[in-house]
Order: C-alpha cells, then sequence, then structure tokens
C-alpha cells in the first residue's frame, strides 16, 4: 500500500492538465537511459531513422532538441515577452495562494506546522514551519527550515537546480519526539533522487560521519525510518541493475543501521525481477505496530506478508534479526490493505466474497491473516453511479470521498472499541456542478479529530477551513481563502453527457462565458478539451488560475472530460479501457467532441485537444485516427508516450504493461499496435513500410484524406519517467516524413531541459511551458 501511495504522492500540485494527476513513476536515472535506448534499438527495425532520438543526451539527441526549440520560439514567439507569461508567473509566484500545511509533533513535543514554498524570491523553494495561531493570521511568521536555493546545486547531467521530493518522519508511536526526517531532493526533477537525513530541533543535516542516513548519489531508491537507528532501503546497491526490477524500482530491501555502512546493511525481503517493485515497512498506527512485505507484481497486482510487533520490539531488534515470522495476507491479488489500529481496510478492485468490486471493506487484522472472514464488514458499497474516491483517517474517524456523477459527498464513520459506525451526514448534498471539497489531515501522523477541509471549483477560488473535531463537521473554523486570481465575471460551468460508440454515457464539464457575457452557440469559440482517461485518475473539477488567466479570460472555452481508463466510477470504469479496449477512451474523446460540435459551442477548425503522460497517448491517438483527426483542428501533446512497441524496454515502462499490454508477446502487440501513434503515423497514414507488422494486418497503403492537425509537442530532457525519445521520433517523423507530404501543415516542438515528468522545475518554467502552449493555441485558433 505504502508503494502506491508513493505512486501518488507524485501527483503535481496544478490540477490545470490532465497528465497533472498521472500515476506514472519510476526512480529510473538518465544515467540509465543509454541502457534502456540499447534494448529498445533491438526491437526497433533498422529503417527506423528516427531511433537515434532515444539517446537521450547524446550530442546528436541534443543538436537536434536545441534546434526544434530554436525553431518553435522563433514561429510561436518568446513567450517569457507575453502577457500570458506575467500573468502566469505572477500567479505561480503570488504570496495569496493558500500555503498546505501540516502539523508535525504534537502540541506538547515541538509542533508546528509545515509548509513547502516557492516564489520569484523562492525559485527552487523553502521548508518552512509556523504556529497554528500565526497560521490564522494573515500575515503568519514563518521560520525556515531548509532553503534550497541556498544548497551547493547538482552535478547530475543537465540538472542545476534541486527539486524538493519531500519528506519521510520518524515515527515512534507515543514515545516519538518527531526530532527527525528523511528529505528527498531530486537533481533538476527527475524521478531519481538523494536522501539527506534532517535534525528537526538543531534544522541542521546529520552527516554520515555523524551516523546520520545519507544517500547522496541521485538513484532509483525508496528509503524509510523502521526505527530511530533503522531504516528499510531499497537501491541500486552495486550500481549494475542487479538489485532493481524490470521496470526500474527496487527488487532488495535491506536493514540498515545507524553508524554503518550501506555496505553492511542486509538484505530482508527480494521481490522478483519481474515484478515492478519490492518493499518492507514498519509502523506505528493508533497503539499497534505493523509490518508489511509487499511485492508489486503489476500496476494493479500484489502479494503481502504481515507481523504483528510490539513498539519495543521494532525499536530494539532490527528487521535483520527479528525472529516473529510473516504470514501470508489471503486477499485478492488486486486488493490494496491499509490498516486502522488493528483493522484491516481491504479496498476491492473485483468482486470478492460477495463484495463489489470498488468495496472498502474492514476485518480484524488478526483474523485477516488467519482467512477468517466471520466479522469482515462493508464500510462502502460502489453502485453504477457512485464510486470510493479517497478516505481521510483522523485519530477515531475514518472519512470517505464518494463521487456520484463527478461530484463529491462525504461520508464520516466513528471507531470506537473495533467498531466503525456510521455518523449523520456531515456537509449535506453533494456539491454544486463544477465544484469539489475535501479534508486532508492537520497532522502528518493523526494524533487527534481535526480535519483541514478543503472547497474550490473550476471558477471558484480555493477556501480552507479547520474541523476541529470530526465528530461535529458543521462547526468549521474559516483559516483560509484565496482571491480570485481570474476574472470569472460572466463564466459559467455546465455539465454534459455525451454517447460513446458503444452507448456509454460520457460526463464532461464546460467552462465558458455565458449568453449574458456574449456567447453564442455558433461553432466559432475557441475550445480546447483535456482529459487523462488511464490508470483510475479521476478528473476531478479544481480551480486553475493559470486555465482562467491563460485561456478563459480571453474567450476560450475549456472542457474536462471524464472519460474511460479514469476512475471517476470506479474499478470498471477505467478497466473498461484497458489494454485491447483502450480505444474505447479515444472513441469517449471522439464522441465528447462531436457532441461539442453538435452543441454548436465549438466547430473542428476550433477545437483542439490536450493531454499529457497516458493523456499524451491520448493525444496522439486523437491526431492520428481518421475521426478525431479531423474533429480537431489543432493538439497539444505534453511527455507523451507514442511507440508502443518499445514502450515497455524504456524508463519505467515495464511498469504499465498491466494497463497498456506486452509488446513482446504476439498476441498483445496485436491490439498494442492499434493504439501505438508511432505506428499509426508511419505505416497506416503515411505508408510507410513495416517490418514486424502484427499477423493478420493489412498492408501498408497510407491514408490520402488524413491530414495532421497543427500540433505543439512539450517533453523535458529530465523526465526519467515517459522517455522523451517518443515525443522526439513522432516529431521528426511528422517533420521529414509527413510534412513534405502536405500531412502535417504546423508541427512545433519544446523539450525543456530540466523539469521531469511534469515538465518545469520551478516557477518561471512552469510559466514558460504553459505560456508557450496557450500561445499556440490562441494563434492556431484564432482565439485573439
Amino acid at each position: 500500500m505504502l508503494f502506491k501511495a508513493y505512486l501518488v504522492t507524485l501527483v503535481l500540485a496544478t490540477r490545470s492538465t490532465a497528465f497533472s494527476a498521472t500515476l506514472f513513476s519510476s526512480k529510473s536515472s538518465l544515467k540509465s537511459s543509454k541502457h534502456f535506448k540499447t534494448s529498445a534499438a533491438a526491437l526497433m527495425s533498422a529503417a527506423d531513422p528516427h531511433a537515434f532520438l532515444e539517446d537521450v543526451l547524446g550530442d546528436e539527441s541534443l543538436k537536434w532538441v536545441k534546434d526544434q526549440n530554436d525553431k518553435c520560439i522563433a514561429a510561436v514567439g518568446d513567450p517569457t515577452e507575453t502577457d500570458r507569461f506575467k500573468r502566469i508567473l505572477s500567479i505561480l509566484d503570488s504570496k495569496d495562494k493558500i500555503p498546505s500545511v501540516s502539523q508535525i509533533g504534537t502540541p506538547t513535543k515541538n509542533g508546528m506546522y509545515y509548509n513547502f514554498w516557492q516564489d520569484d524570491k523562492h525559485v527552487q523553494g523553502i521548508w518552512r514551519k509556523t504556529t497554528l495561531e500565526s497560521y490564522k493570521t494573515g500575515e503568519p511568521e514563518w521560520h525556515t527550515v531548509l532553503d534550497l536555493d541556498a544548497l551547493d546545486p547538482p552535478t547530475t547531467g543537465t540538472a542545476s537546480t534541486w527539486v524538493w521530493h519531500g519528506s519521510t518522519l520518524l515515527n515512534e508511536g507515543e514515545a516519538s519526539n518527531w526530532d527527525r526526517a528523511l528529505i528527498s531532493l531530486s537533481p533538476g526533477g527527475s524521478d531519481a533522487d538523494t536522501t539527506r537525513e534532517i535534525d528537526l530541533l538543531t534544522e541542521k543535516f546529520i552527516s554520515a560521519e555523524e551516523g546520520g542516513f545519507t544517500m547522496p548519489t541521485a538513484a532509483k531508491t525508496s528509503i524509510r525510518y523502521r526505527s530511530r537507528d533503522e531504516v528499510l532501503v531499497g537501491s541500486d546497491f552495486d550500481g549494475k541493475g542487479t538489485d532493481m526490477t524490470d521496470s526500474g524500482y527496487a527488487r532488495v530491501v535491506k536493514s540498515w543501521k545507524r553508524g554503518t555502512p550501506i555496505s553492511e546493511a542486509k538484505t530482508v525481503f527480494e521481490a522478483e525481477q519481474a515484478d515492478i517493485a519490492g518493499s518492507q515497512y514498519a509502523y506505528h498506527d493508533r497503539g499497534f505496530v505493523h509490518e508489511f512485505q509487499h511485492r508489486v507484481i503489476t500496476f494493479y497486482t500484489s502479494k503481502y506478508w504481515y507481523r504483528a510487533l510490539s513498539a519495543k520490539q521494532v525499536s530494539s531488534v532490527s528487521a535483520a534479526d527479528e525472529t516473529a515470522p510473516f504470514l501470508p495476507v489471503p486477499i485478492p491479488e488486486d486488493a490494496e490493505i491499509s490498516t486502522f489500529a488493528g483493522e484491516a481496510m481491504i479496498t476491492l478492485r473485483t468482486d470478492w466474497k460477495g463484495f463489489k468490486a470498488g468495496a472498502l471493506l474492514t476485518a480484524p487484522m488478526s483474523e485477516v491473516v488467519a482467512d477468517d472472514w466471520s466479522n469482515v464488514k462493508s464500510l462502502f458499497e460502489p453502485t453504477p453511479r457512485k464510486s470510493l474516491s479517497s478516505k481521510t483517517t483522523t485519530k477515531d474517524f475514518v472519512v470517505l470521498s464518494v463521487l456520484e456523477d463527478v461530484r463529491t459527498t462525504l461520508v464520516v464513520y466513528r471507531y470506537e472499541a473495533g467498531t466503525f459506525t456510521l455518523q449523520e451526514s456531515p456537509g449535506g448534498d453533494a456539491v454544486p456542478v463544477g465544484q469539489d471539497v475535501a479534508v486532508s489531515n492537520v497532522n502528518r501522523v493523526p494524533h487527534n479529530n481535526e480535519l483541514f477541509l478543503w472547497r474550490d471549483g473550476y471558477l471558484v477560488p480555493d477556501t480552507l477551513e479547520l474541523v476541529p473535531d470530526v465528530n461535529d463537521m458543521l462547526s468549521r473554523v474559516p483559516l483560509k481563502a484565496k482571491p480570485a486570481m481570474f476574472n470569472a465575471e460572466g463564466l459559467i460551468v455546465e455539465q454534459h453527457f455525451a454517447t460513446s460508440a458503444d452507448g456509454t454515457k460520457i460526463p464532461y464539464f464546460v467552462m465558458r462565458k455565458s449568453g449574458y457575457a456574449g456567447f453564442k452557440f455558433d461553432g466559432s469559440n475557441p475550445t480546447l478539451l483535456d482529459a487523462y482517461g488511464g490508470f483510475e485518475i479521476s478528473m476531478l473539477p479544481g480551480y486553475s488560475a493559470g486555465v482562467g488567466a491563460g485561456w478563459l479570460e480571453k474567450g476560450g472555452v475549456k472542457v474536462i472530460a471524464n472519460i474511460r481508463g479514469g476512475g471517476e466510477y470506479g474499478p470498471s470504469w477505467h478497466q473498461a479501457a484497458l489494454k485491447a479496449n483502450r480505444f474505447k477512451a479515444y472513441e469517449d474523446m471522439e464522441a465528447v467532441a462531436a457532441d461539442l460540435i453538435e452543441r454548436k459551442i465549438t466547430s473542428p477548425p476550433k477545437l483542439a485537444c490536450i493531454g499529457g503522460s497516458n493523456g499524451g497517448l491520448m493525444v496522439g491517438n486523437l491526431i492520428t485516427r481518421p475521426i478525431s483527426s479531423k474533429l480537431f483542428g489543432a493538439a497539444v501533446c505534453q511527455v507523451p508516450l507514442l511507440d508502443m512497441k518499445v514502450y515497455s524496454h524504456l524508463l519505467a515502462g515495464a511498469s504499465w504493461m498491466a494497463e497498456y499490454g506486452d509488446p513482446d508477446k504476439p498476441e498483445e502487440w496485436k491490439f498494442l499496435r492499434r493504439h501505438s501513434a508511432y505506428h499509426l503515423l508511419r505505416h497506416d497514414n503515411l505508408g510507410i513500410p513495416e517490418e514486424g507488422a502484427p499477423e493478420g494486418a493489412e498492408e501498408c497503403k497510407g491514408s490520402p484524406d488524413w491530414v495532421c492537425p497543427k500540433v505543439l509537442f512539450t517533453t523535458s530532457t529530465r523526465d526519467d519517467r515517459v522517455h522523451p525519445g517518443h515525443a522526439r521520433k513522432m516529431v521528426r517523423s511528422l517533420l521529414e516524413e509527413a510534412q513534405p507530404k502536405g500531412k502535417a501543415p504546423v508541427v512545433q516542438y519544446w523539450e525543456n531541459t530540466e523539469g521531469g515528468h511534469g515538465g518545469a522545475a520551478d516557477n518561471k518554467q512552469r510559466a514558460h511551458m504553459w505560456a508557450l502552449t496557450y500561445e499556440f493555441l490562441a494563434q492556431q485558433l484564432g482565439l485573439e
């Protein structure tokens, strides 16, 4: 479960585009890119003239990148000279943003409220703290704990800045002093990061010479405390990759004692080479101590082993010396497990023991490992319209966020004496269309029943309230309110449903001017359609001032489509577009686009699509599929997957085969080939002969009436999650193989040399990327 929680932490702060919510993750560093290029190239046809671009840091590749970047800026213009850039940067750097805080410690044990912050003066960011009393004021008094800009810069590849990857606390249960943390910092924004231990009382790093847990080389590492003087660490220990899975995650976990060299750490758990990852972790939970071993077999399947420990055991006996056996956890491989005190909390992805996929179950952990289900209970049962979005826990409560047609309600359970009791509805009916409500923990480790309650919407700025006691959710203390950061006067939000090719109703939100503000249903409105459609990620309403200032204020229409592959209606909604059914997500997009056109909100020359990561694969398909390429006049494809023949051999790609399929298996490549935008472009549309085509595939004759929408591709050299070679090769093919035939009228490419999978490492880079994106779209769709 902690591995999946780690994936969730990769969600980016902005919700203005779909790839911000991607679950793709990898700790593969660019040092490994040469290996991945070689293995991938072995699968590529020698006839592919673009394969050299998979060499991420090769001189020829970087020369090509620089040339394309220069041409892009020459064509679109320097985004830093535009009002859009200045507006977006001012929003990102604004002191009016609500600083999200969480308490470390307790009021009697150095309890302070911590926040990570970036602005124009703190470009790389600061980790800072304040008191709750000060936080409640309009001008909190912040104390800087760690200033990333003051650190010596990294020296890894093209990286020149540090990117914050978070902190891991030392939790010793009721005896915890909350005085130590492991800090993860990434060079340039890659998923590979470094680890340093910090003393939260002296606010200084603890060096290796002083006994600190320090891993200074950026690597694909997982590390967490087991006790004060022991961590459980997984990494590429010998530098040869033998301790890593094929997906680039840690496979071998070792017990590392304070004051000893890591070379003396002892192996305590090993996953399989073909697994995604392996981990072992122990933690305190409301008076209980749980320890798990965890094999992540595929993105959606796992095996768990468990043992219960006492607080004395975990603090005095190392994982390597502990003799208590691990017992297998007899739950479905596609279920996930966490704990609440002595109870197991199990989330199902398929039907099991009379419970539906998407249900949340509880049972005593001691009975679970004994395969005794006599006391299993359900806290949530899904319906065709309702799904469980998330759960948040306090000392005595579980708060469920439940979606019904992409609108959130909160459901609260109280835990007492081993029993969960449903409380009265805390907030009434679901939130209005286009708005959302969410809760988050006040404490990094819950020790009371306080919660933060957040509200926002597409056109509604964030507000933050403190719930002093979950037992009375209606008694709330206003804390912060973000001022409007773009002019929403005259703007409205609507929700519509389009009918996909197989009859499924697809919800989508439209942000536009009202009729009173001059909106006309004449097909003339520049419209940007955004979606993700993968990995069971839901696209929920949220305030994005960048979208507002960069697009909506100027008369553009923004649309968010909740297509299949996401999680808006639970596991079945996601599974409907898995593997061979991936095309259903693209049919959903075509249905939404057609519905927008039929409603005369827009028309093909005025309609663009945008998506990143898995959403980039979606855009790649939309600009190459026969139907959708005629529905869109423009497209923006961000940090995308595109060549599905080699994706599983590039960086973290092997970890996504449960989502897409295995291209090395002929029966799966047969359907993957239909979703490989690179192949759709070169072979289906351009008629370039294809070596190794799936059995039964039609001869490539080309598509005489196909024309690529005007398109901008963006990616990052430092993206070590989705290989930048995908975007590079697609663009080179469009420029050199499609454009001379009149098939690709406008193709632009921008690659940031830093930024990681998010495409940017700091606010200026983010503002540059989004200003460039909106300038391109405005020019192509005639917004201004």
